[in-house]
């Protein structure tokens, strides 16, 4: 194994697991919430939206994530963060598809195990995240990639993404 490999899944263990895999069982758990298969037409539609929701995340995250690693040239956490501002792929679209997908994570577990204690988590990891990617993350980002990262932020949204993909080139043109 590669440093660079390691450097990733430590970066992945501490955050998106913690916050996609042990918050979730840890509520689990608390509530006494366990995964059964539905026994109404309700239940049936729930989990389906919550797979469909689930793959959307699990998509939109693992694309985010290649990117820091292959373009970025570093991780997804804030203390080995990429090195090269990344602006392609899901990134054309809204600023932040990694929280996005972690999110819809979120929000398919939620619905798969028809579980209100998630979607409550759902909501505390957006509240934290509307709160710390605008007055910590954002600052870090212009500082480091300054009027390239100005341009990126003034053309693509933070969280509900553009219909369509934003063109960096034709930013840079300007």
């Amino acid at each position: 194994m590669t440093l660079k490999f390691i450097r990733h899944l430590i970066a992945i263990m501490i955050l998106p697991v913690s916050a996609a895999v042990l918050v979730p069982i840890w509520i689990a758990r608390q509530n006494i919430i366990e995964y059964s298969l539905p026994t109404n037409p309700q239940g049936v539609l729930f989990q389906a939206i919550g797979i469909i929701i689930f793959i959307v995340g699990l998509v939109l995250f693992s694309a985010s994530l290649y990117l820091f690693a292959t373009q970025g040239r570093g991780t997804l956490a804030p203390w080995d963060p990429p090195s090269k501002l990344v602006v392609r792929g899901p990134y054309r679209f809204v600023r932040n598809p990694m929280i996005s997908g972690v999110l819809f994570v979120l929000l398919g577990e939620a619905l798969l195990l028809e579980s209100l204690p998630h979607v409550v988590w759902s909501a505390i990891f957006l509240a934290i995240n509307l709160i710390y990617i605008p007055l910590l993350e954002e600052p870090q980002l212009e500082l480091r990639f300054g009027e390239p990262y100005r341009r990126y932020r003034k053309g693509v949204p933070r969280f509900l993404p553009r219909l369509r993909p934003w063109e960096p080139e034709e930013q840079m043109r300007e």
